[in-house]
């Protein structure tokens, strides 16, 4: 069973921590790394855990157990550009809807992660990218949405959509959420879009408060491109997982497309999908 896990925690969180001794105890005889910079980091790295760099935390991480919410995991999931590596989500959060392994399964799961007894769930991501001018300002593989939004308060922006070269639609309103399966429950969902299956190989557009009732949630197959073109003079700001973004002016274009690398998410046994919407969303309640 030996071999080296890769730990995401919480930042600032005392019962990450506790769960680290607690997976030390469980898997002495394996390598437990974290990040040895940024906010995930630990300023004091307990015995038995190895600081690394992002580069040979996502080279070495033979498994990645995330111990946080459904931030924390997405963080762990931008680590993971280039590798489809096992990633066991321990909720330390509130919903934790991507985390719902529980505290107390942990004892359980992980051993059972580490042998491969787990069923799994490979996630589809997307290469996002951000061009202005014809120069890539930005790019990077996302497990759950791009996001084209005002920063401030200013006249209608208007958004043109293309599937490849093919015109979709030409949007106004506050902005645009490019999502993935994974993502339609997250800003997506909140804007009026609809859930998608996460088996699925699918992108979810969804405008966010358009300024028509004929602009309405918009699901696509994947294999090509969909483009979104900034054509007004409005404050605008793309946001990439929520992580990271770039100031989008006239002209600029957010690219996104199914990426070759999903991200392997690992699953408790005989719990549902739905009945995780159920428990944790409260979908379908009155």
């Amino acid at each position: 069973m030996a071999g080296s896990i890769g730990i995401v925690l919480k930042p600032g969180a005392a019962e990450a921590l506790a769960a680290v001794k607690a997976i030390h105890a469980l898997v002495p005889d394996c390598r437990l790394l974290v990040e040895s910079g940024g906010a995930h980091a630990l300023a004091t790295a307990p015995a038995g855990v190895e600081p690394v760099d992002a580069s040979r935390f996502a080279a070495e991480s033979d498994l990645v157990i995330v111990l946080g919410g459904d931030g924390t995991l997405i963080h762990a999931a931008s680590l993971l550009q280039q590798r489809v590596v096992p990633v066991l989500g321990v909720n330390l959060g509130r919903i934790g809807f991507l985390t719902e392994v529980a505290r107390d399964e942990m004892t359980d799961m992980v051993p059972r992660a580490l042998a491969g007894e787990l069923p799994f769930s490979d996630r589809m991501r997307l290469d996002a990218r951000i061009v202005s001018r014809g120069e890539t300002k930005l790019q990077v593989c996302i497990l759950n949405d791009a996001v084209v939004a005002q920063l401030a308060l200013s006249r209608v922006a208007i958004y043109r959509v293309t599937l490849d070269d093919e015109l979709v639609t030409v949007l106004r309103g506050d902005g645009v959420i490019i999502a993935t399966p994974t993502g339609s429950t997250a800003y997506s969902m909140a804007a009026g879009g609809s859930i998608l299956s996460p088996g699925l190989s699918a992108i979810a557009i969804t405008p966010i408060c358009p300024h028509a009732l004929t602009q309405r949630p918009l699901v696509l197959p994947t294999g090509r491109t969909v483009k979104v073109q900034l054509e007004s003079d409005s404050t605008v700001f793309a946001t990439l997982d929520g992580q990271i973004g770039h100031e989008f002016r006239r002209g600029d274009v957010l690219e996104v497309k199914e990426s070759p690398v999903p991200l392997r998410l690992l699953r408790v046994p005989g719990r549902s999908h739905f009945e995780v919407l159920r428990r944790k969303l409260r979908w379908g309640e009155g």
